[in-house]
C-alpha cells in the first residue's frame, strides 16, 4: 500500500489540490455540479462540512462550508505538496511569509496549513497520507493549471525559489510590459507568477488563480451566467488557450480554460 501511493505521491512545490470554503455549500455543489459535471463525496469535517469534488470516481477539488459567524472573503485556495509540512512552514516564515492556520492534521488524509507569501498571496501546504491531491487531470472540469497573480514577480519568485525548490524562469515573451515567470520543478512547469503591477485588484490583492479545464471557453463562460455566476475577464486568446476569467455565485474567482497555459 505505501508503495502504491509513493507511486503517485505528488513531487514536493508542485500544485496538488484546489479547495474553495463557502457560505453555502448546497448551492455551491449544484453551481458546479451543473457547471464542470462533479460529483461529491464527504471528506474530513474536523473543520467543518467538507465534501470532494468527483469526476468519473476520482478526486478533483474540495468545497467546505464557512462557519455562519465567519464573513471571509469565498476564493479558491491552491494547495502546493510538501513532504514535511512543519518544516516547510518554517521555511515559509524565514522567507518572510506567514503561517496563519496548522500545520495540523486532517484526520488520516495528510497534514495541512495555510500559509501566505511576502506580498500577501494566500495559499495551502499539503502533506499527504491517505489523500494525495487531485487522482483525474486533463479532461473538462478538472483543475489543470495554477498562476500567482502579483504585482511583480522578483520578489515572490524568489521566495517560491527559496521555499519549494522552483527555478523562476521568465516566459519567452516576457518583457517590460509582460511580467511572467514560470516555475519549474526538474524542467517540468508547473505554475507561474504573472507580475500585473496596477492593474492588481484592489479588491483581491495579490492571489493565485486556479484554471479548470473545459471543451469550449465562451460556451462555460455562459452557462456560468445562466447558473448565477459572472463574468470578469470575457474570453480572450492567452499564451496557449482560450481563457475567461468567471466567479460563482459567491463571487469566488476562478479561469476557465480551453488548451492548457
Amino acid at each position: 500500500m505505501t508503495e502504491a501511493l509513493e507511486a503517485t505521491r505528488r513531487t514536493p512545490g508542485t500544485p496538488c489540490w484546489s479547495s474553495l470554503m463557502v457560505h453555502s455549500l448546497d448551492t455551491t455543489e449544484e453551481f458546479y455540479a451543473d457547471l464542470f459535471g462533479w460529483e461529491y463525496e464527504p471528506g474530513p469535517d474536523q473543520l467543518g462540512r467538507y465534501v470532494r469534488a468527483m469526476l468519473d470516481g476520482r478526486e478533483v477539488a474540495g468545497i467546505g462550508e464557512l462557519p455562519p459567524d465567519r464573513h471571509l472573503p469565498v476564493a479558491w485556495t491552491t494547495y502546493i505538496a510538501t513532504d514535511d509540512a512543519d518544516a516547510t512552514a518554517e521555511a515559509i516564515r524565514s522567507c518572510g511569509g506567514t503561517v496563519a492556520v496548522g500545520p495540523l492534521d486532517a484526520g488520516a488524509a495528510g497534514r495541512v496549513a495555510i500559509c501566505s507569501d511576502p506580498l500577501g498571496a494566500i495559499f495551502g501546504l499539503w502533506q499527504a497520507e491517505a489523500h494525495l491531491g487531485t487522482r483525474r487531470a486533463g479532461t473538462p472540469g478538472t483543475p489543470v493549471w495554477n498562476e500567482l497573480i502579483t504585482q511583480d514577480t522578483s520578489t515572490v519568485g524568489k521566495f517560491y525559489e527559496h521555499v519549494f525548490g522552483h527555478e523562476a524562469r521568465q516566459h519567452s515573451t516576457a518583457s517590460a510590459d509582460f511580467d511572467y515567470l514560470t516555475l519549474l520543478l526538474r524542467g517540468r512547469p508547473v505554475a507561474a507568477v504573472h507580475g500585473v503591477g496596477r492593474s492588481l485588484p484592489h479588491d483581491r490583492g495579490p492571489h493565485w488563480m486556479t484554471y479548470f479545464e473545459v471543451e469550449d471557453t465562451d460556451a462555460a463562460a455562459d452557462r456560468v451566467v445562466r447558473l448565477g455566476g459572472r463574468i470578469v475577464q470575457p474570453p480572450r486568446d492567452g499564451l496557449s488557450g482560450r481563457l475567461a476569467t468567471v466567479a460563482d455565485p459567491e463571487g469566488a474567482v476562478f479561469t476557465l480554460v480551453h488548451g492548457r497555459p
